[in-house]
This record gives C-alpha cells, sequence and structure tokens, in this order.
C-alpha cells in the first residue's frame, strides 16, 4: 500500500460539521481543471445538501457529493474526475453525485479548461481528497465500535470490523467523522486494488443531453430578461466611425442601440484579454427574432485604424509589447510577407552540431515547405453569455473556459471588485480554445450595466466566424541531409506564421540528429489570433510527420522503422540535453499501432498512411487507411495508439480520442479561411467546409499502453497525428505529396 504524506498540502484541506442534518464534509483545493459525478442509483438523495464550495460532502444515508469547480467541454472529466475521489473514498458509484460550483478562487486554484491538464494536474489531489475522508470515516467507526482504527476495513460504503462481525455505513459515523482531526498521511490504495479506476462509466450528464435539459449556457433563462446582439466591423483593420439607429429604434420590440467600448485603450491586458474589435454596436430588444431584425435596419460608418501597441501580461508571468499594424490585410499578402520573414528574419532556437557542414557535405538534400491557413473554431453552441449587473453586484452565467482569468478583466471593466462578481459556469457545447478569449463576456456585462437590467447576449455564426480569434496561417520549412548510405546526418526547420510561430524546437526528431537546426520567425497581423485544438502542433505535426515519411523514402526505409531508428537514437545516446520526450514511450506507440494495425500486410486497393507525434504530456501514434472512389478519398479506418498513463475512463477516453481523429481530419481536408481586404471569405457553413458524417472513418480502433504511469493529457495529443497519417496515406494513393492545407478545395483532392 502506497502513503502519502499530506504535509506539503495540509492547508489544502479543512473539514466542518456544519451540514444541515449532520454529515462529514471535507474541502479540498482542486488541483485541476474538472468537474464531475455521478447520477444517483440506489440510494435517494437527502433533503437537503450545504452549498458550499470544493467540498465532499457525506450525508447521513451515505449519499457523497463532490462540487465540481472546473466546466465541463465535452472532455468528459464531469465523469472521470469524481471515479478518481470516489475510488480512494471506496465508495459505490452509484452513491455519488456531483454538483457544478460556481467560480472561487480562494477555495480552487486552476479553474479553467486548457492544456488537456485536468486528469494529470487533478490526479494525486483527487485521490488524496478521497482517501483523507476514508480515514476520517475509519477513525470514527473505532470510536464508535470502541476497537483500534488498523482493524476497520471498509468495502463500498461500508467501514467493516472484521473480528466482531459488525459494520456500519458511512453515513452512520459521518457527523463523528467530521469531529476527527484530518490526518497528517493517508493510505492510497494500491493500483492492482482499484475497482472503479480503470472500468468505464456513462457520462453523467448524457441523459439530460440527449433529452435537452438546460445544461448549456444558451439555455439560460430569467424573468426580465432582454436580448441582446452586437455588431461589429465588417473587416479587420477597422474600426467605427458613426451610428444611425433611427430606423432600428422604431421597430417592435427595441429597447436600445448604442456603441459599446469594449476595453478602455489604458487597459491592462491579461493573457487572454484579446479582443478583436474594441468598439462594437449593441442592440437591445425582447427576443432573439426582433433583435435579429433590428440589427439588419442600424447603419454604421467605419474607418480604417491605425497602428498601435498593448502590454500584454502572459499566464504564469512574463509581459510582451504586441504592435497591431493598421491596414487592410489579405491571404495572398499574408504569403508574400511569410515567403520574406522566413527567408530574412529568422531567429534561432536551437542548434545542435554543425548543421552547415552536414548539408554542405551532403549527398543528398531535401527541402519542403508546408502551409495551412487560419481556421474558425466553430464551436457548436455560439458564444452566448447571461449577465444582470447592478451598481452592487454582477451575476454572470454561461459557458467559458476561464472563467477565473475572465473575472479579473470584468470586475475592472465595471469598476466592481472581485467579491461583486458572481460567475456560474455552465456546461460548453465546444470550446477548443475559443471561450477562452471572453471579450462577449465583457461585453455581455457591459451592456448589463448600461441597461440596468439582465440580459443574454447571443453571437449568430456570422458575428462569431467573422469576429477573429483564429487558429493562426502557417508556414514551415524542412530540410534534410543524407550521406551516400542514406543516413540523416542534419536536419533543419524554419517555422514561423501570423504573429505567431508554431515551432517546438525541443521536440522530435530534435535529440535525434547529430546535425540540428531549429528557427522561428513571424509576421504582424491585425487579424487575432489565439489557442486552437493542440495549439501549434495541429499544424507543425502535419509538417514534421509528413516530412519524415518523405525523408524515408528517400532513404529506401520503411517509414515506421525510419521513426524507430531515430528513436532508438534519442533513447540510447541522445543529441542535448533539453529534449522533451521520452523516446521509449515513444517508440512504444509505434511499435503498438503497428502490431494492431498488421503494418505490412498490404490490402489491394487499401492506402495507408502513418505518423506519430508528442504533446500535453501524451504520445500518440496513427495508422490510416483510405481507398479511392471515383477519384476521392474514402476514410475506412484510422488505427491508433495512445500512451496517456493510466486511464481512469476507458470508453471516455476512446471516445476522447475519436473525436479529435474525425475533428483533425475534417480540418485537415476542408478546414481554411482566407481574406481580402481585411474581410474574411466565409461568414456561415454554406462556404466553411466541415467534415460530413459519410466522410468521417468507417471505423476508429484505439489502443491504449497499458502502465503504471500516473495520467497525462488526452483531450489533444490524438489531434494532431492524424493530419500527416491522411497527407501520407493520400501520396500512396495518389502519387502527389500534400504540401498545402486543407488538401481538398472546391471539392477538388489537390497535391
Amino acid at each position: 500500500m502506497n502513503r502519502t504524506s499530506k504535509s506539503n498540502s495540509r492547508r489544502s484541506f479543512f473539514k466542518s460539521a456544519a451540514m444541515t442534518g449532520g454529515g462529514l464534509v471535507l474541502g479540498f483545493n482542486w488541483l485541476a481543471s474538472c468537474s464531475g459525478g455521478a447520477e444517483t442509483g440506489a440510494v435517494s438523495m437527502p433533503e437537503q445538501w450545504t452549498d458550499i464550495n470544493a467540498y465532499l460532502k457525506i450525508a447521513e444515508n451515505g449519499m457523497v457529493t463532490i462540487m465540481s469547480p472546473n466546466p465541463e467541454g465535452g472532455q468528459n472529466i464531469k465523469t472521470s474526475m469524481p471515479m478518481i475521489v470516489a475510488e480512494e473514498l471506496d465508495v459505490a458509484w452509484e452513491h455519488v453525485v456531483v454538483q457544478q460550483a460556481p467560480l472561487d478562487t480562494e477555495r480552487y486554484t486552476r479553474q479553467f479548461i486548457g492544456g488537456s491538464q485536468a486528469i494529470r494536474r487533478g490526479w494525486e489531489s483527487l485521490r488524496l481528497a478521497g482517501a483523507t475522508a476514508r480515514q476520517m470515516l475509519i477513525e470514527a467507526a473505532a470510536l464508535t465500535l470502541e476497537v483500534p482504527a488498523s482493524e476497520i476495513t471498509t468495502r463500498e460504503g461500508v467501514l467493516v470490523h472484521e473480528k466482531s462481525g459488525r459494520e456500519v455505513g458511512y453515513g452512520e459515523v459521518a457527523t463523528a467523522a467530521a469531529q476527527i482531526e484530518v490526518p497528517e498521511n493517508v493510505p492510497l490504495k494500491d493500483l492492482k486494488d482499484f475497482k472503479i479506476i480503470g472500468t468505464s462509466r456513462k457520462n453523467v450528464d448524457g441523459k439530460k443531453i440527449v433529452t435537452g435539459e438546460p445544461l448549456f449556457g444558451i439555455d439560460t433563462q430569467r424573468e426580465g430578461m432582454l436580448i441582446a446582439m452586437i455588431i461589429h466591423p465588417p473587416a479587420f483593420g477597422m474600426k467605427l466611425k458613426s451610428v444611425d439607429d433611427s430606423a432600428a429604434r422604431s421597430m417592435s420590440g427595441i429597447h436600445d442601440v448604442f456603441p459599446i467600448k469594449v476595453l478602455e485603450d489604458d487597459f491592462e491586458r491579461q493573457h487572454f484579454d484579446t479582443c478583436t474589435f474594441l468598439e462594437v454596436v449593441a442592440i437591445v430588444g425582447d427576443s432573439t427574432w426582433e433583435v435579429m431584425q433590428a440589427k439588419k435596419a442600424v447603419s454604421v460608418q467605419w474607418e480604417p485604424f491605425d497602428s498601435y501597441t498593448e502590454e500584454r501580461t502572459f499566464y504564469g508571468g512574463g509581459t510582451q509589447t504586441l504592435t497591431i499594424p493598421a491596414g487592410l490585410e489579405s491571404t495572398e499578402e499574408h504569403k508574400d510577407k511569410m515567403a520574406v520573414a522566413s527567408a530574412r528574419n529568422t531567429e534561432v532556437v536551437r542548434k545542435d552540431g554543425n548543421p552547415e557542414a552536414a548539408f554542405q557535405h551532403a549527398a543528398k538534400v531535401i527541402e519542403r515547405t508546408y502551409t495551412a491557413p487560419f481556421l474558425a473554431h466553430n464551436c457548436m453552441e455560439p458564444m452566448n453569455f447571461f449577465a444582470d449587473v447592478t451598481s452592487e453586484k454582477a451575476e454572470l452565467i454561461g459557458p467559458l473556459q476561464k472563467a477565473e482569468l475572465t473575472e479579473h478583466t470584468v470586475a475592472a471593466r465595471l469598476g466592481l471588485s472581485l467579491e461583486q462578481i458572481d460567475f456560474k459556469m455552465t456546461r460548453l457545447g465546444g470550446g477548443y480554445g475559443r471561450r477562452s478569449y471572453a471579450h462577449w463576456v465583457t461585453e455581455a456585462a457591459l451592456i448589463s450595466q448600461k441597461m440596468n437590467a439582465p440580459i443574454k447576449l447571443v453571437y449568430t455564426r456570422e458575428d462569431d466566424m467573422t469576429g477573429g480569434i483564429y487558429r493562426p496561417a502557417y508556414q514551415a520549412t524542412y530540410r534534410a541531409a543524407l550521406d551516400a548510405d542514406n543516413n540523416l546526418i542534419g536536419l533543419q526547420v524554419s517555422a514561423g506564421g501570423t504573429s505567431d510561430s508554431p515551432l517546438y524546437a525541443d521536440r522530435f526528431p530534435a535529440g535525434a540528429v547529430d546535425n540540428y537546426l531549429a528557427e522561428r520567425w513571424t509576421i504582424g497581423s491585425n487579424i487575432t489570433i489565439g489557442s486552437f485544438r493542440a495549439p501549434r502542433s495541429n499544424f507543425i505535426a502535419c509538417a514534421e510527420q509528413s516530412f519524415l515519411d518523405e525523408v524515408a523514402e528517400e532513404a529506401g526505409k520503411d517509414p515506421i522503422d525510419f521513426r524507430l531508428e531515430l528513436l532508438d537514437r534519442a533513447k540510447e545516446n541522445p543529441v542535448g540535453e533539453r529534449n522533451d520526450y521520452d523516446a521509449a514511450r515513444y517508440a512504444g506507440v509505434l511499435q503498438l499501432v503497428k502490431e494492431k494495425s498488421g503494418w505490412g500486410q498490404n490490402k489491394p486497393g487499401v492506402f495507408r498512411g502513418v505518423s506519430a507525434y508528442f504533446c500535453h504530456n501524451s504520445y500518440a501514434a496513427q495508422i490510416l487507411d483510405l481507398t479511392m472512389k471515383d477519384g476521392k478519398p474514402v476514410i475506412e479506418k484510422v488505427h491508433c495508439a495512445v500512451d496517456c498513463g493510466i486511464v481512469v475512463n476507458p470508453d471516455a477516453a476512446s471516445n476522447l480520442a475519436e473525436g479529435a481523429i474525425v475533428d483533425g481530419i475534417g480540418n485537415a481536408m476542408y478546414g481554411a479561411h482566407t481574406f481580402k481586404d481585411g474581410v474574411p471569405d466565409k461568414r456561415n457553413f454554406d462556404r466553411y467546409r466541415m467534415i460530413r458524417m459519410g466522410e468521417a472513418p468507417g471505423e476508429i480502433d484505439i489502443h491504449f499502453v497499458q502502465n503504471n504511469i500516473d495520467p497525462t493529457g488526452l483531450g489533444e495529443p490524438t489531434f494532431p497525428p492524424v493530419f500527416a497519417a491522411l497527407a501520407n496515406a493520400l501520396y500512396q494513393a495518389t502519387g502527389k505529396r500534400s504540401y498545402r492545407q486543407p488538401f481538398v478545395r472546391d471539392d477538388t483532392l489537390m497535391g
């Protein structure tokens, strides 16, 4: 049995007997992004629960409630994280229920979605929370039964004294347990004794989702609530000049039309305070339909803005001065600027050996350039938020990834203290990074403050798709040097994009090549960018893994064997000391997917592509099988091997991996946002091509590496590699390499 000391985190625990009707309340500081719970089964719900944040609660009837501080955005952490607590508590899963906590930064930490860190960051603290409560219950039972605590064992919510044959339920001693001093050290289960972790449990919100119960922000309703929408500039590089709202004001159901300044010019911006348009026009009315009609009647004049700078304080520390250039930008202009920047304005980030000499003396040099366009997030649930702001307080309800960080921005903009801000977080109908940049929450709050009424702000699809916060447009050039024996002796990568570079200089194949050079560059743009599922990795993985396939072909080697040779070098004799991956685990997923897919057993008419990547602390390898029908690719199957440590909920983990694979294929095949004179070329799904049901893989086969390593990320790691697996399979099928995303343009397969 493992034993974990609580000396480092004792302050994060406290107990209270202040439950209505008695019971144990154990609070703990969550170190992860999480939400969670299970619906009740055999035990009926108590009449009352104490509404306190960040507590594990045990009622007198044995029911257990976990308050979940972080939002659920489809990762299924609302099921998987409580499983960890329930495991260590040793309670029957059907006796666990979860409630969503409001934002409370004093009692929780990292109360947001991001970086695939929920299970990884929460693993130890969640286990400790359950184990601590269990130990306190054991000690209370020992006092009740007048036996040594060492003789008490537990079994699914029951405390057992085997010598005397007596037993008591958790609920029977919960109130007494609340009086027990929180122990300094508590035993944790051996992994082999897990009964809940590692078993599949259904999504606890599943029934509510399919039956339409109000879980999402857009479901919010309130007596006297008004509907608000906004009008933003039609082009990036423009600002508000004047508004003629006379026609709209006379329309039925319209209460007001007015401009709002989202952020003041001197506002000290934090990490996620990206705001595309600083001034927008708000329309407020009784119903969505009435506001939409009035929106069309508002006449707005816009004008170009001048270049300006802004200070940004980054999450975790550090500041940066960003220059926002003036002008109406176009995609073709970006391409020209990227070509110049990649040739002249590079910064060396890492250099191993003597890459210049390696290329000078190479028997063969391979050079390829890969590009990808801007991408829109396109969450199923449009951006929305409820706000009820008075002079005394602000109540805010809706879907948000980083409420903990957004709270500071809203409070400062409203002129209220943090204590006057009340955030209630709803389930997200998609996030993928888009809901990290919550300018629309500030907009909702300002509109409510102006109207002195509760409002729900709703973006149309066109508002969101043309409003910025996109995945950047990227470009990467790779060069490889081969000697006369076709050994890889040098590798160079130069990568950049619009206001951001996708380069990860210390990831594979860094550490596997003697002579290695990594350079980055960026070009300025006023088209706002932000996190997109697996930031940066979502592009660079495709470029890197596509290029490695091409190098393997030039070297006359099997693409998997070629990668394994490089990883063997990185494992046995690594180059440099900054490599941020475990070569053995990386090789492990390649070997597993090779075995499970039957690699090398070629089937007539089936074309295969392989890819592998490390990000968010996890490893994923994929083999994609496709056929060609009428000149178009049909994806028959994707084989995927994942090493994310211990898998808490296998079905949920498989679902998450499958969703990422489908999402990645859709973006690789069709996703693109281009611009002409600052105007986005797509406003809705009639032109922005999304993957369709019939284009998803016929089968996705997920395999997890079985090990006892603490869990790592999973929401993002299976997304990046599928881009290259698809590209490499398309080459096998067509004989043409795919260097530009999307791979299909105007429904025609491109090379």
